[in-house]
């Protein structure tokens, strides 16, 4: 019984081996317009100056910005929460809107935690934005 089994298994590898697969090749060829590099780069100049609604939480020293952001979080009301300088302040901001009305409804649920929180529309270009994600992943590299 073990030969007729070494026997067939042997057959079964001589057949095989003896004919050549075709699998898939991993080329992959795009072919784009020059066109569409022209709208990013158009868009890319549109949106260097992105006005959106924010809410700020907090005015005040870095020691109790840092556990009133760390407050927020823990009540999971937005997933963006920024600590922000400016001379001589720190400043907690929240969240990205576009709408108004959106900015409005998520005012109403944090003003139940932040009473003294409040909407206004920074305008902050895509530069300056990645140089604040830059430094604060500086900062939490330090601490």
């Amino acid at each position: 019984m073990k030969n007729i089994i070494f026997v067939f298994q042997i057959l079964t590898f001589i057949f095989f081996g003896c004919f050549n697969t075709y699998a898939q090749t991993g080329n992959v060829e795009i072919i784009q317009s020059v066109d569409i590099e022209k709208v990013i780069e158009i868009k890319k100049e549109i949106n260097k100056n992105i006005s959106v609604l924010r809410i700020q939480i907090y005015n005040g020293n870095r020691e109790d910005a840092q556990v009133i952001k760390e407050k927020f979080e823990k009540h999971k009301i937005d997933s963006i929460v920024d600590i922000v300088y400016e001379t001589p302040n720190y400043k907690i901001w929240v969240g990205r809107y576009i709408s108004q009305l959106e900015a409005d409804r998520k005012l109403l649920e944090i003003r139940r935690y932040f009473s003294d929180a409040f909407i206004f529309r920074p305008v902050i270009t895509i530069l300056e934005e990645e140089e604040e994600e830059e430094e604060e992943e500086e900062e939490e590299n330090i601490n």
